[in-house]
């Protein structure tokens, strides 16, 4: 198994930038799919961008050109640097990890942090 916990979030301008972190503990998580998550009050938790083991990513068309995700393995940790933030942005963010079982009677891995508040103010 894995823990994961998130941090990095709080309150910031528009326009300006923060870097979440989501650090492992308790399994190789060189091996695990990561995607970051975000969830604003009132609304359905949105896919934000992932990262593979191998290390190719994916956005969601809003953030393309302003967040990146990246992830380094000798510290168990992924990464969203989020720049030129946007009220609309403002949300908790979740950082999701996930890898098929180890065998194949073995069920899939699916990890969630506790997630941290990220606040645009305009």
């Amino acid at each position: 198994q894995v823990q994961l916990v998130e941090s990095g979030g709080g309150l910031v301008q528009s326009g300006g930038s923060l870097r979440l972190s989501c650090a492992a503990s308790g399994s190789i998580f060189i091996i695990y799919t990561v995607h970051w998550y975000r969830q604003a009050p009132g609304k359905q938790r949105e896919l934000v961008a992932g990262i593979t083991s191998g290390g190719a990513t994916n956005y969601e068309d809003s953030v393309k050109g302003r967040f990146t995700v990246s992830r380094d393995n000798a510290k168990n940790t992924v990464y969203l640097q989020m720049n030129s933030l946007k009220p609309e942005d403002s949300a908790v963010y979740y950082c999701n990890a996930r890898r098929p079982g180890a065998t194949m009677s073995e069920p899939d891995y699916d990890y969630w942090g506790q997630g941290t508040q990220v606040t645009v103010s305009s």
